[in-house]
């Protein structure tokens, strides 16, 4: 099977497409000033990006994992996720607390999509 590697950097690629799933890189927010809802609405747009890109989108996500570094930015984040989340296709998610390489960042995200 062809393995295809979007948007590659210096340690990572942005997501990486293998047979039908394309596995997505920890995303965190391009302006890392903003607070913890801004911060989510980046990520998830260039979530949506990413998966256009690999020729997906958010209603084939499988499994997302968030990383916040302050649980009390929890209603925050969930503020910008319903808003982007489709109702239709929720991911299976899980939400923690972790340490961030930028202490700047306050989320991160990662997840798994299905090809059509």
């Amino acid at each position: 099977m062809t393995i295809t590697r979007l948007q590659p950097e210096d340690r990572l690629t942005g997501a990486v497409v293998h047979g039908n799933t394309v596995y997505l890189a920890g995303q965190v927010a391009d302006d890392p000033d903003l607070d913890a809802e801004g911060q989510t609405a980046d990520i998830l747009r260039q979530i949506d990006a990413l998966l256009a890109e690999a020729g997906t989108s958010r209603a084939r996500l499988l499994s997302v994992q968030i990383f916040l570094s302050d649980m009390n930015d929890m209603a925050a984040m969930n503020r910008a996720w319903d808003a982007w989340l489709d109702p239709a296709a929720k991911p299976a998610r899980a939400t923690v607390e972790a340490r961030l390489a930028d202490p700047r960042w306050k989320v991160e995200i990662t997840g798994i999509a299905a090809l059509p």
